[in-house]
């Protein structure tokens, strides 16, 4: 299954890394219209041990496939493959 990553919310307090303060993610499959909302670690598992496909699209209709990655203490996160953009395309998602 492949989903479009629509929205995101975050936490509140400090995170060194602003990908931490994601806690849930909206999403959409194009093909079925089904969505749903999961927590960042349900979409980290799904991706990393399911072999899940998200990605992000912007404005211009530029895909970024979402990955997973862990800080160096072991905290599961996730972020999109570099791209031409310069800005943070998780981030850059708007409030679910």
């Amino acid at each position: 299954m492949t989903i479009r990553i629509t929205c995101i919310n975050k936490d509140n307090g400090y995170h060194e890394n602003p990908n931490l303060a994601i806690s849930h993610l909206g999403w959409i499959n194009e093909q079925t219209r089904e969505t749903g909302k999961n927590t960042r670690l349900e979409i980290y598992d799904w991706i990393k041990y399911k072999n899940g496909y998200a990605y992000v699209k912007d404005t211009f209709g530029n895909e970024a496939k979402v990955i997973t990655a862990e800080t160096y203490n072991g905290t599961k996160y996730l972020k999109t493959e570099a791209d031409n953009s310069t800005k943070n395309n998780l981030l850059s998602l708007p409030e679910c």
